[in-house]
């Protein structure tokens, strides 16, 4: 039986990048065939070129041994494949049945939406696969994890036979994750053949059938999970041997920096968010805050941070009470912040690189006289920075908006750790980056936290707090539940608490 499809010597680049040179792809029928790479290694070109968004400059496209041509996205769903966005692309106001048949429209009497049709269907392939959606909520009630469902159904409902999934479980939860690989199991199982595109390697092992590496626009390995392992995977991705695990000594904690005393917020929709949360970190170590996604924690870190109004309760940092102070008071305290959305919190996407290292001290000497900028000034310190960091960049001058996701998070943590800082506080971290720039950035906390600094981690990576961390405490529905030693307890003893059980 010849593979489902075949890409042969694909070749596009872009001025001043060569994205992909010469890449060979093989998805063989029923299988899911993982695609890695550190972020600008080439995956999203080459799968976009796949489905008609970029015309490569060489190379071939067969699907089942016929060559095609695949110069949009009609022309590629027409064949069967199908793209689930890492960024998805649903319409808010709209119903799930709606955003489902959008371009594909049924109509009644030839003239008339149907959306009741269109449910109907929606219903049979929600059952098919195990897609549990129902079809009349509005999708901006949805949490993230249902709404990728509904981009899935979006392309069965499609007929699509291939289906490409881009970085698909950057913004799940643990529990969600696994429920995900069980609809991944259901589609392959009725014969649909995946791409998926990660920088997991955990989820690679366990997911896939076949993987290719990706390392600067070039095929770096093609290889199986049974013939490897995740060290030689990473190594592959980034060409160099990569630390998986955290390395670290025991902490050796000082004194007080941050004291959070029963504090109280509500979400956007007015709801209780933070019910009564009390706490504390030390100079010299890391307090990792673990929770499912949702439990109050973007909530804490908007509070801590002046970017939402407490209603009760106390904040002090260094001694001083920064309760509902400003965002640059807090920072004029020496508190860096890593967002949780580093380009809707930590970047302004369409200013340079070189202003954004300087965004929270712009305003301060040698970066501004008389009232206005040190263009000199911001540039030669962007590019200490920059090479410092190792950011990666063809020019200070380019919108930030132009770099990769591990290097637009670079930016933020070179402007935030390039001053003197007392406390840092690091939401989401590492989310949607690569083994390369995860590694980088795990070093760097922990460089922090050695020199003194008292680091507040907040991550839906149970992985990862359970590495950095030297005090674990676990949120549920807006409370501190337990705090706990990281050395003294297991992922399964956190696990529980993430879900809300407690006792022994």
């Amino acid at each position: 039986m010849p593979p489902v499809l075949e890409l042969r010597g694909i070749t596009k680049a872009f001025p001043g990048v060569l994205a992909n040179d010469h890449i060979d792809l093989t998805l063989e029928e029923g299988t899911v065939h993982a695609l890695l790479g550190e972020n600008g290694a080439g995956k999203s070109t080459l799968m976009n070129i796949l489905y008609g968004l970029y015309t490569p400059d060489e190379g071939e496209i067969y699907i089942r041994d016929q060559r095609v041509e695949i110069d949009g996205p009609n022309k590629a769903i027409s064949l069967g494949i199908g793209m689930v966005h890492q960024h998805f692309m649903l319409i808010p106001v709209f119903t799930v049945a709606e955003n489902v048949m959008l371009g594909v429209e049924s109509l009644r009497n030839g003239i008339f939406l149907d959306p009741s049709a269109a449910a109907s269907r929606i219903g049979e392939i929600s059952q098919m696969y195990g897609l549990r959606v129902n079809p009349n909520t509005y999708v901006k009630e949805l949490p993230v994890g249902i709404q990728q469902r509904v981009e899935i159904i979006k392309l069965l409902y499609r007929e699509a036979d291939i289906l490409i999934l881009d970085e698909p479980t950057a913004v799940l939860t643990p529990q969600e994750v696994e429920e995900f690989f069980k609809i991944i199991r259901s589609l392959v199982d009725r014969g649909k053949s995946l791409i998926f595109i990660t920088h997991k390697l955990n989820e690679v092992m366990e997911i896939a059938d076949d993987i290719t590496v990706l390392r600067g626009g070039r095929v770096a390995g093609v290889t199986k999970p049974s013939q490897t392992t995740q060290k030689e995977l990473a190594s592959m991705m980034v060409g160099r041997e990569v630390v998986l695990q955290v390395d670290k000594q025991p902490a050796e904690p000082g004194d007080v920096v941050l004291q959070v005393e029963n504090l109280e917020a509500v979400d956007d929709r007015g709801n209780a968010a933070l019910r009564g949360v009390s706490f504390e970190v030390r100079e010299g170590e890391v307090l990792g805050i673990a929770g499912v996604q949702g439990n109050g924690q973007t909530e804490l870190v908007q509070a801590l941070t002046g970017l939402r109004n407490i209603l009760a309760g106390s904040v002090h940092i260094a001694g001083a009470d920064l309760t509902n102070a400003s965002p640059r008071k807090i920072l004029q305290q020496g508190v860096a912040h890593v967002p949780e959305d580093r380009q809707q919190d930590g970047l302004v996407l369409s200013f340079p690189v070189s202003d954004n290292m300087v965004l929270n001290t712009y305003y301060k000497p040698p970066f501004a006289r008389y009232g206005s900028l040190n263009q000199k000034q911001i540039l030669a310190a962007a590019d200490e920075r920059a090479r410092e960091y190792d950011v990666r960049t063809p020019s200070l001058s380019i919108p930030v908006s132009n770099l990769s996701g591990g290097n637009q998070q670079k930016v933020i943590v070179a402007r935030e750790f390039s001053r003197p800082i007392s406390l840092l506080i690091a939401s989401q971290p590492t989310r949607g980056l690569d083994v390369g720039s995860i590694e980088y950035i795990h070093r760097r906390i922990i460089e922090k936290r050695d020199e003194g600094t008292a680091v507040l981690l907040v991550s839906s990576e149970l992985e990862e707090v359970m590495s950095l961390s030297d005090r674990i405490a676990v949120m549920f529905e807006g409370e501190i539940v337990d705090i706990l030693w990281a050395d003294e307890v297991t992922r399964e003893q956190v696990g529980l608490l993430m879900a809300g059980v407690k006792g022994d």
